[in-house]
């Protein structure tokens, strides 16, 4: 094999790989091994016909895709080592030569991991966040958990109130026609959620079990479905059922029902406490961000389209992942949000630049991640686990402690940014 670097522009490059005619060959003749039962050859039995044979009644590039696939996955990654570049994409591959007897060659092009020119990133100047409990935030955490205590109650007497949860049908048009999505029974709906579009829920206020309306709509300039966007729709509408929530007063009773406490001030000293907790913890997050996105804000670096594209391919499969074990179609997910990988590109380029700066801060700093780091890692995975400590290491090789540390050291490198940042009030 023999390779040849081009660098291109934005930290690409393309690798042109040149694998010997014997090799590629070699790759046609596995190639017609593994599929020559697929062909039927007069005077021979399936699975019998020579190899000659089936190039001439087929064609001799009838073996080269498969030939190609093979030769491709035995050479690039020794053609990625050799090169001595550190690749972040997956290749874009271009056969250039392909023909019996002759050298294989096929170019890949890549991303290139950018080099980061630090700007300033010590005392940058950041506004303090304050972690203050007030009374409001306490009556809205009782509110919050009156709301978990409720228990939903049948009306009968009245029509729809603001608040209410009600059972609906409803059939939309759109220019007089039926439109994909637009048709739900016995559909579950709290009026003031603003599930639905516009003004629907609000148009419900006032209509009485059984009644049937019309209720009008027009969908948003940015609805995902291309079709609806801007459009004006009616949806024809019956109130089932009006549900009403009846919350449990807020007294002594009610505190030792929610909690461990006898009595309601108690259990609001109680719940100031882990307000606060949860404030600090929240007030410190966004600070090391902001300290975060300012040092990334005073650096440069180039990064490839492939570079993005790879990120949010990632994050596509993690949210797949989560969505499916919460039993959830991704497809259903998209249909619904109007998500698209093109949305998600802004995201996937500052987490990209927000990595690289502090690996940047990582090497200048010459940070590192400890033995008690890892150690105190395993603590934390053992715990969240619910799983004995030994067992999660022993999950872990070399190449996933090394990882571990990386990822620890760059965390200490946040740590380092804040503590020497300059805060302001």
């Amino acid at each position: 094999m023999s390779l040849q670097v081009e660098k291109l522009e934005k930290n690409t490059a393309k690798l042109t790989i040149e694998v010997p005619a014997e090799k590629f060959d070699a790759a046609v003749k596995n190639a017609y091994n593994k599929s020559k039962s697929r062909f039927n050859i007069p005077g021979f039995r399936k699975g019998k016909a020579p190899f000659e044979m089936i190039k001439k009644m087929y064609g001799a590039g009838v073996f080269f895709e498969d030939a190609a696939n093979e030769v491709i996955d035995e050479s690039y990654p020794d053609a990625a080592k050799e090169s001595g570049l550190v690749i972040v994409s997956r290749p874009t591959v271009d056969v250039t030569q392909i023909e019996e007897g002759k050298d294989f060659i096929y170019t890949a092009v890549v991303a290139v991991k950018p080099e980061v020119t630090l700007g300033q990133y010590k005392g940058v100047e950041v506004q303090k966040v304050k972690a203050e409990v007030t009374d409001a935030d306490i009556d809205a955490e009782i509110s919050s958990v009156r709301n978990k205590n409720s228990r939903l109650v049948t009306v009968e007497d009245r029509a729809v109130e603001n608040g209410d949860l009600v059972t609906i049908d409803f059939d939309g048009y759109v220019d007089g026609k039926r439109f994909d999505g637009g048709k739900g029974d016995d559909y579950p709906l709290t009026i003031g959620s603003h599930t639905f579009i516009d003004t629907f829920e609000e148009q419900l206020i006032g209509k009485n079990i059984g009644e049937e309306c019309d209720v009008n709509v027009t969908f948003p300039a940015e609805y995902h479905v291309e079709d609806l966007k801007n459009k004006p729709a009616v949806f024809k509408v019956k109130v089932k059922e009006i549900q009403k929530r009846e919350l449990p007063e807020v007294n002594d009773e009610f505190a030792s029902e929610v909690s461990d406490f006898d009595t309601l001030e108690e259990y609001k000293n109680d719940l100031r406490v882990k307000l606060q907790d949860e404030k600090q913890k929240a007030a410190d997050t966004e600070i090391e961000n902001r300290v975060v996105d300012k040092v990334v804000e005073n650096a440069s670096m180039e990064i490839a389209d492939q570079m993005v594209d790879e990120e949010v391919n990632g994050m596509l499969n993690d949210y797949v992942r989560r969505l499916e074990s919460q039993g959830i179609s991704f497809k259903q997910y998209a249909e619904i949000t109007g998500m698209t990988a093109e949305q998600m590109k802004p995201q996937a380029l500052k987490r990209i630049q927000t990595r690289l700066v502090l690996e940047a801060v990582v090497k200048a700093e010459n940070i590192t991640a400890s033995d008690e780091d890892v150690d105190a890692q395993f603590d934390k995975m053992a715990e969240a686990y619910k799983m004995e400590k030994d067992q999660i290491k022993g999950m872990f090789g070399e190449e996933q402690i090394a990882q571990m540390k990386e990822d620890l050291a760059v965390q200490n490198a946040i740590t380092f940014l804040v503590k020497e940042a300059a805060l302001t009030e």
